[in-house]
C-alpha cells in the first residue's frame, strides 16, 4: 500500500511575534503530495519561502486568516523534514506540530526536542528509500516540509500535489522552494482560492 505525499504551503505556525514555522495561513505554500510524503509550505509573492538566514518575519502575524492549515494538518499521519527546518523549529517557544510524527531526515546527529509530547524520529537515505519506509511503516498521508527536502522528492518524482500560499509581500531575496530541476515538470492546475488578506493559495496535481 503506498502512502501519499503532499506538499503544502502552509507550515508550523510560529510561536511567537517573531518566528513561524509552521507556515500558517499568511505564507504562502505549496503543498506537494506524493505517494508518501505530504509536505506544506508558504511563499512570499517572488516565491522564497525563508529569507537567506531562515526568519519568516514577513508572514502575517499569528498566521493571518484560516486558510485550511489545520485541516490539512489533520489528514497527514506524518511529517517529514530536513535538519534545517527541524533545529529552526527548535527555537520556537511551543512544538508546532502537536503529538504528530515527525520524521527529520540527516546523514548526522540531531539536537533532542525538548518539548513534552514532540514524536521525532531520525532517519537517512534516498527519497525514494524514506518513502518506503515510511509506507512500510503504515504511514498514508506524509507531509515533506523543507526547501532542500521538498526538492529531492520532487526530482525522485514522489510528488503527487502540491499547494502554494503567497503572501502579498516580496522580500527580494531567501531561500527558493524548488531550486533547480532535472527537467521540466507539468502541472494541472486544481483550485486557486484568495483571502480577504492577499494571500491566495493554488493547489496543483504533479503530472508524471
Amino acid at each position: 500500500m503506498s502512502a501519499r505525499s503532499v506538499c503544502s504551503g502552509t507550515r508550523p505556525r510560529r510561536s511567537d511575534s517573531r518566528r513561524d514555522i509552521s507556515l500558517p495561513p499568511s505564507r504562502p505554500a505549496t503543498l506537494i503530495r506524493t505517494p508518501l510524503a505530504p509536505r506544506s509550505i508558504a511563499r512570499c509573492t517572488d516565491c522564497f519561502i525563508a529569507r537567506r538566514n531562515a526568519d519568516f518575519d514577513f508572514l502575517p502575524e499569528g498566521g493571518g486568516e484560516p486558510h485550511g492549515y489545520d485541516e490539512f494538518m489533520a489528514s497527514v499521519d506524518v511529517l517529514v523534514i530536513g535538519r534545517h527546518t527541524y533545529e529552526k523549529v527548535l527555537t520556537f517557544d511551543t512544538w508546532p506540530y502537536a503529538n504528530k510524527r515527525v520524521v527529520v531526515l540527516s546523514s548526522g546527529p540531531l539536537k533532542q526536542a525538548r518539548f513534552s509530547g514532540a514524536r521525532v524520529e531520525h532517519l537517512s537515505g534516498a527519497p525514494a528509500e524514506i518513502s518506503k519506509r515510511l509506507s512500510g511503516s503504515g504511514s498514508q498521508h506524509a507531509y515533506i516540509d523543507g526547501g532542500m527536502t521538498v526538492q529531492g522528492f520532487l526530482r525522485a518524482g514522489l510528488i503527487q500535489r502540491i499547494i502554494i500560499t503567497r503572501v502579498p509581500v516580496l522580500i527580494g531575496d531567501g531561500i527558493p522552494l524548488f531550486g533547480t530541476l532535472p527537467a521540466d515538470v507539468s502541472l494541472r492546475h486544481v483550485l486557486t482560492t484568495a483571502y480577504a488578506s492577499g494571500l491566495v493559495k493554488s493547489e496543483y496535481e504533479v503530472l508524471i
